[in-house]
């Protein structure tokens, strides 16, 4: 019996998938097997910093746990009885990896693993994300631990909306004030690539190599995810070239006061923007559509289409 590896056209195993979006919108501009349900191992990260985030502040002490300091996997070798704040842990968490500052993390967060977990499978649920579930902070293998790539990339563009979060994603090193060293952050493009802000790695033998990248250039910001890709770092350079080459920022929708048919007024409170490639930008269509009850205090929904299918959508408040 003959057994052959099949290739996508972007050099991309049949086993990994990846994802390509806009970081603006959440568009995905390209991909393949992008909603397909991968272990992402510490991709995880992302979203465990981001539910710390909305529960407890930068400054805040934790004392190390046993159970934190015995983690298996990548470490910061924090040791039992030790105070931390979490602005030091969450730098190791994201700059390093250490699995030890995520189990402190969460412990502290969530009053106990269990309670941490449920929280950022709920945050995963408000969020709309179908295709994602966790069960550790850290990214160690479970077979109910899993994101797809088009999940992962939109869990890291709602992280960086977060200004807490993005400064510390997008450290180059960090030295915390617990302890004489200096971290350099994994992500290797960070040093490298002008265009690489900010990002994660990953790695297990179940999930294989994981990275994620947020690019900027030009006013354009993306977002790339791979999974189970052994040659991710090249990956995302080429595909990150190319994407910025192809791709335009549109203003779609402009910021202003819109006057409508039955003389009622809405208003747009910010420009809106898109990454198109030429042949999109020729076939937008923005539709509005309006409450059926024009007099009850509901939104609009403003949407963009390309072509049937919808690029862009945000309420509008009626202010007359």
């Amino acid at each position: 019996m003959l057994i052959s590896l099949f290739w996508n056209t972007a050099g991309v195993e049949a086993s990994s998938s990846y994802s390509v979006i806009d970081a603006e919108s959440g568009r995905l501009l390209e991909g393949s097997n992008e909603q397909t349900e991968l272990p992402i191992a510490s991709l995880t990260k992302v979203w465990t910093a981001l539910t710390v985030l909305d529960y407890i502040s930068l400054d805040e002490e934790i004392t190390i746990s046993e159970e934190a300091a015995s983690q298996e996997g990548s470490s910061l070798y924090l040791k039992p009885g030790e105070k931390w704040t979490v602005n030091s842990l969450l730098h190791g968490l994201l700059l390093q990896s250490g699995n030890d500052a995520a189990y402190a993390l969460a412990e502290h967060t969530g009053g106990s693993m269990e309670g941490f977990v449920q929280l950022m499978n709920e945050k995963i649920q408000l969020a709309g994300m179908e295709h994602a579930h966790f069960t550790n902070p850290s990214g160690l293998h479970s077979d109910e631990h899993y994101a797809s790539a088009y999940d992962m990339a939109n869990m890291l563009r709602l992280a960086l909306q977060d200004a807490e979060f993005k400064k510390i994603a997008s450290a180059k090193s960090f030295t915390p004030k617990e302890r004489n060293v200096q971290w350099r952050n994994k992500h290797k493009l960070m040093h490298f690539e002008d265009n690489a802000v900010a990002g994660k790695t990953g790695y297990t033998k179940r999930a294989g190599r994981t990275l994620i990248t947020y690019f900027e250039k030009d006013k354009k910001e993306i977002i790339i995810v791979t999974l189970n890709n052994s040659n991710d770092w090249k990956f995302h350079v080429d595909v990150a070239n190319k994407v910025f080459a192809t791709y335009d920022s549109v203003k779609v929708v402009e910021k202003g006061k819109y006057h409508l048919f039955h003389k009622e007024v809405i208003e747009v409170e910010k420009d809106h923007y898109l990454l198109l490639n030429a042949d999109e930008q020729k076939d937008l269509l923005n539709v509005l559509h309006i409450p059926r009850n024009s007099d009850a205090d509901r939104s609009y929904l403003w949407n963009v289409y390309i072509k049937s299918d919808i690029a862009l959508r945000f309420p509008v408040k009626k202010i007359k």
